[in-house]
């Protein structure tokens, strides 16, 4: 039995019960440095239990379309935000428990993403190299990852364009 999964478009309605879409879009909340800079001002809703934030960067490797989803994580102790180091879209991939429908995102590579405390979660999932992220995350002392392994793993599919671009 294959079980697929199509690829959309990420927007913030859409992504909006996991978690926050970081994008620089609609009109800036205040003009700074002489007039030179939009701030797009407290973006996400960092969330960390009994421990502080941190900054990591993270350089994945690659994957492609078609793409095989075995496993989900999620972090119940601290929100995640992944924040592309290049212009290249990615791969989201989210669901509402391990055992629901998963949920596959392409960002339109100007976007970074904020998962809410306890959201699963697919791996980081560049689709071009370099993958570099720079991630704020928790730093603590206790464990903050759960694993979910499918019995039947995804097959994620991308849109006809991002195939296209994938080639290029």
């Amino acid at each position: 039995m294959t079980k697929t999964i199509q690829t959309e478009p990420l927007t913030a309605a859409a992504f909006a019960p996991f978690g926050e879409v970081l994008e620089a879009t609609g009109t800036p909340d205040k003009i700074i440095n002489q007039g030179m800079c939009d701030r797009f001002h407290d973006r996400a809703q960092l969330d960390f239990a009994e421990a502080r934030a941190g900054i990591s960067i993270f350089h994945a490797q690659p994957r492609s379309f078609p793409y095989t989803l075995d496993l989900v994580e999620r972090h119940p102790d601290g929100s995640q935000a992944f924040l592309p180091m290049t212009e290249h879209p990615f791969l989201v991939i989210v669901a509402t428990g391990p055992d629901a429908t998963p949920r596959a995102f392409l960002t339109n590579g100007a976007q970074g993403i904020n998962l809410h405390r306890g959201v699963w979660h697919g791996v980081l999932t560049p689709l071009h190299a370099p993958g570099l992220f720079a991630v704020v995350d928790r730093i603590g002392t206790t464990p903050n990852l759960e694993e979910h392994y499918f019995d039947v793993p995804w097959i994620v599919t991308g849109p006809v364009s991002a195939a296209v671009a994938l080639e290029s």
